[in-house]
Parts: C-alpha cells; sequence; structure tokens
C-alpha cells in the first residue's frame, strides 16, 4: 500500500477489485471530511450539525440504504441546562433476509462540541469516526445483505445528555422487543497501544463467545473491558449504548481510551491513526457477521 500526498496523505490507495468489507479511502475521506472546518464542530441546533445530518442522509441514498423515517430525519427537542435545542437523528433501515422482524441498531453519534471562544471543535475520533463507520458498514451490506434487519442509526445530541439516542428508545419506530442487539461505536480511529475496547459481553455469555471467536489482524488488539468487573473505569454509561442497555436491550460498545485530544481542539484528522482505524472498522464488521451468523 502507498501513501497519498496532500488532501488526503493518510488514505490508502486502493486497486480496483472488489473490497472484502468496504472502500478505505473512501472511509478516511468520509471522516476528515466530516471533522473538516466546514461542519463547524458540528454542535447539536447549529447549521454545522444541519449539513452533517444533510451529509449523512446523503451517503445513506447512495448506498441503497432505506429510509425508515420520512426522508430518514427523526426530529426531536430537549432542553439542556436552562437552554431549549432542536436535534435530529438520521435512520436508515437495511432489510434482513433470515430474521427481517430482528433489528440490529448499528449507531454512532454525529455531533460534537462545535466553536468554543474562536476555536473549532472538529471531533474527529469523537465521533467523526463512528459516523464514517456507518457508511463502511452500509457498503459492507450492500455487498453482503445482513440475515438480519439493520437499522443505521447517526444520533445527535450525545454530547449533550444522550439525548437523540434516548429519544429514539422512547419513541421507537420498530418494536424495543424486535430491537435484539446495539452496536455503538463512539471514538475508534486512535489508539497509542492498538487497543480496541469491547463493552457489554460480561452479563452476556452469548454474546461473549461470537466476539472472542473471532479472529484479529495483529495490528488490533480487541480487548473485553470496561464493563463495572474490572479495574478499568466502566464505560456503561458512557456513550448511547447507555440508553438501550436501560431498556434492557443487550448492546456492544467499541471505543478507545481517551487521548491527550479528547474534547479539545486538536482531535483532528491529522491525529488519528488511518492503519488501526481501517482495521478496527474491519475487526466490528466481523463480530457483526459473527452476531448475524446466529439467532441470537
Amino acid at each position: 500500500m502507498l501513501m497519498c500526498g496532500l488532501l488526503y496523505s493518510q488514505a490508502v490507495v486502493l486497486t480496483n477489485a472488489k473490497p472484502d468489507y468496504f472502500s478505505e479511502g473512501a472511509l478516511l475521506r468520509h471522516m476528515q471530511s466530516l471533522s473538516s472546518d466546514a461542519f463547524q464542530g458540528r454542535r447539536t441546533g447549529t447549521k454545522g450539525a444541519a449539513k452533517a445530518n444533510k451529509y449523512i442522509v446523503n451517503q445513506f441514498y447512495s448506498l441503497k440504504v432505506l429510509p425508515i423515517t420520512k426522508n430518514y430525519l427523526q426530529p426531536f427537542s430537549f432542553a439542556y441546562e436552562a437552554k431549549e435545542y432542536k436535534g435530529v437523528n438520521v435512520l436508515g433501515l437495511i432489510k434482513g433476509s433470515s430474521f427481517p422482524e430482528k433489528y440490529i441498531v448499528i449507531s454512532a453519534h454525529y455531533d460534537h462540541e462545535g466553536v468554543k471562544q474562536g476555536e473549532i471543535f472538529n471531533g474527529a475520533d469523537d465521533n467523526a469516526s463512528g459516523v464514517s463507520a456507518l457508511f463502511g458498514f452500509a457498503e459492507y451490506l450492500k455487498n453482503y445483505p445482513p440475515n438480519h434487519s439493520v437499522i443505521l442509526a447517526a444520533f445527535d445530541a450525545e454530547e449533550l445528555g444522550l439525548k437523540g439516542s434516548g429519544y429514539f428508545v422512547n419513541h421507537p419506530i420498530v418494536p424495543l422487543d424486535k430491537m435484539v442487539l446495539n452496536i455503538n461505536m463512539d471514538m475508534i480511529s486512535r489508539s497509542d497501544k492498538k487497543e480496541l475496547y469491547v463493552v457489554g459481553t460480561s452479563e452476556n455469555k452469548n454474546l461473549k463467545h461470537l466476539v472472542q471467536t473471532i479472529k484479529t489482524p495483529n495490528s488490533i488488539k480487541l480487548m473485553l473491558g470496561h464493563d463495572g468487573y474490572d479495574s478499568l473505569e466502566n464505560w456503561t454509561y458512557a456513550s448511547d449504548h447507555a440508553n438501550f442497555y436501560k431498556k434492557s436491550i443487550p448492546f456492544l460498545y467499541f471505543g478507545v481510551e481517551d487521548h491527550k485530544d479528547y474534547h479539545e481542539p486538536t482531535d483532528v484528522y491529522e491525529n488519528i491513526h488511518p492503519q488501526f482505524y481501517i482495521e478496527a472498522v474491519k475487526t466490528i464488521i466481523s463480530v457483526f457477521k459473527n452476531i448475524d451468523g446466529s439467532d441470537f
């Protein structure tokens, strides 16, 4: 593999062969675009957030993801710290072939911190990485249709108290008892130790087995933990998967440990680890494949 120059200096040059998973170059380009200054940090209720949800809609449409709501959108409003906000979830559907009445919700929040004191908080790892991974999933599932129906959910207002995912589970578009799993991705593009954590297996032996039986590349370590049963920080309520957990819906949360650029204006595309990110998304898809291949 060769490294490209200038604008996409970290993107991987690909052959024209059909990818096993997704276009690696496209994955990186989406992430670079969503974390650029053009989106002004994607804070809920701003023009940058509106631009981001339009971007997501366009990608879902081009990847032949079906709308599960009118125009893919689920608008909602809420109060946070004595201020009223209007948020918008972006939701797409890929129908399952074997278990179409059972839904796996694959999610990532697209909002971030916006602009503070004149500085743009671009949120590359947090969480342009997860949203771009949704497009990787969509591309993969277009080539390899799933057994279970899949809802691709780009949630808004995670940074303001998990409001988008909360609205989604409290105003369900499909019955909650038909949502068999949430796979949530939040910060998956960089790790000095090459460690990707998965949370949610401790109380579900079947999921734990399905996660542990996949083979990961040597360039990435898939770690179980951060679930309240070890000495590490408990991430059970750390992101949008928490609202599924509160509804007794099994979840797997994929993320990396905090780094020096977490919630800083330095969380930019240039500081991600491109090869780790690509392998992380492939690893998460491999876990999905294992789960989707079973009637759990």
